[in-house]
């Protein structure tokens, strides 16, 4: 496993220590989609924005999605009641997988929301918050769901948005990291 010795005990022993701050460019980014909520979906170019910042390999796939698919799917996500549903329609869009329709929610609404990624993964299964995939790869929906309640619990303890969970997770793992992190 690429992550070297964790210095805690707990995921709470971890976050007590001190939350990340978010990077800036992202909370410019956040504060650029703020709007989407409230306007009840988003548009291609913001949908190529976010997946772009997730994850900029598959951008031809995403960039393959028209704008009216688009603009349809992401009315669908944003009047869903339902994470399950909400993920399973953003996943209909051509190159997103359970972890950029996890940044995608996390960009549209941090508090409620954190991605679904490698780093904050190996780091809760490293502290036992997590019991299967320590590689942190191949997620499914339900690993985002047991990942997101994981986040939500820490984040409700904590007063803090759920993005401030995940966020930390990410950079402690980067330091605490050994070697490669794809092997």
């Amino acid at each position: 496993m690429p992550l070297g010795k964790v210095p805690y005990r707990s995921v709470d022993a971890l976050l007590s220590r001190a939350l990340a701050a978010e990077d800036p460019a992202t909370a410019a980014l956040m504060g650029e989609l703020a709007c989407v909520r409230r306007r009840g979906w988003f548009t291609r170019g913001e949908f190529l924005r976010m997946c772009r910042w997730k994850s900029p390999r598959a951008f031809r796939h995403y960039a393959s999605n028209p704008a009216a698919r688009v603009r349809r799917v992401s009315r669908a996500v944003l009047a869903a009641r339902s994470e399950r549903r909400r993920l399973a329609l953003l996943t209909r869009l051509r190159g997103v997988s359970v972890p950029t329709a996890s940044a995608i929610l996390t960009l549209i609404d941090p508090r409620r929301y954190g991605v679904l990624d490698i780093r904050a993964w190996q780091l809760l299964f490293g502290l036992g918050a997590v019991e299967r995939k320590p590689a942190g790869r191949g997620f499914a929906p339900r690993d985002w769901l047991d990942y997101l309640a994981e986040l939500r619990r820490h984040a409700r303890r904590l007063g803090v948005p759920t993005r401030a969970v995940e966020y930390t997770l990410f950079q402690c793992h980067r330091r605490f990291q050994k070697g490669r992190l794809y092997r």
